[in-house]
């Protein structure tokens, strides 16, 4: 097959993630998420840019160089956020308020330059897990090499490619050798 036909086939893997992130179980079956399939290449590129340019800003830059190597060379990108800071209403306190009211009432949103914002409900946070691990089982029916990265997500939500507050992202392709396992951090 060529080139063009496997990014065909990750793009077409890709949208089934998607889809398996939407129907993922969720917390009081309310459905919070954003979900984004990056399919071009330009934007592809303009991620992995800004990570590369965000890299020596940050605390771990060989992994951001690492992980933007990767969104260079992926066929397809999956996004998963939380567009929305509501809270599940369980007052369980994983938050750290004793009840979803007080968290409503007294927490300070925050955002990071290249990171999220938050606090938010960690009910709400598990949901992104489940939509991860929902198309992490898609991924591996289909045979679509792919990684559960946070970066990539964080420079998606600061370049605006997703409206969420906290992203993560699944980079998918077909390779003969998968590009997302067997990584070096780049040394300084």
């Amino acid at each position: 097959m060529s080139k063009e036909s496997m990014k065909d086939a990750a793009v077409t893997a890709a949208r089934m993630l998607a889809g398996s992130m939407r129907t993922a179980p969720k917390a009081g079956g309310k459905d919070f998420l954003e979900i984004v399939v990056v399919e071009d290449d330009a934007t592809l590129a303009r991620i992995a840019q800004a990570m590369k340019e965000f890299a020596p800003k940050s605390t771990n830059e060989a992994y951001w160089l690492r992980d933007a190597d990767n969104i260079a060379n992926t066929q397809a990108l999956v996004l998963v956020g939380l567009r929305e800071s509501n809270l599940a209403g369980y007052d369980c306190g994983a938050c750290g308020y004793p009840t979803c009211k007080d968290m409503a009432t007294n927490r300070k949103m925050i955002a990071k330059e290249m990171g999220y914002g938050g606090p938010h409900c960690m009910m709400r946070m598990i949901d992104i897990g489940c939509a991860l691990a929902s198309a992490a089982k898609t991924a591996a029916l289909l045979s679509v090499d792919s990684r559960v990265q946070q970066r990539v997500g964080a420079a998606a939500r600061a370049l605006g490619v997703i409206e969420a507050d906290v992203v993560m992202g699944l980079p998918v392709g077909y390779y003969g050798k998968s590009i997302f396992h067997d990584r070096q951090a780049a040394k300084k």
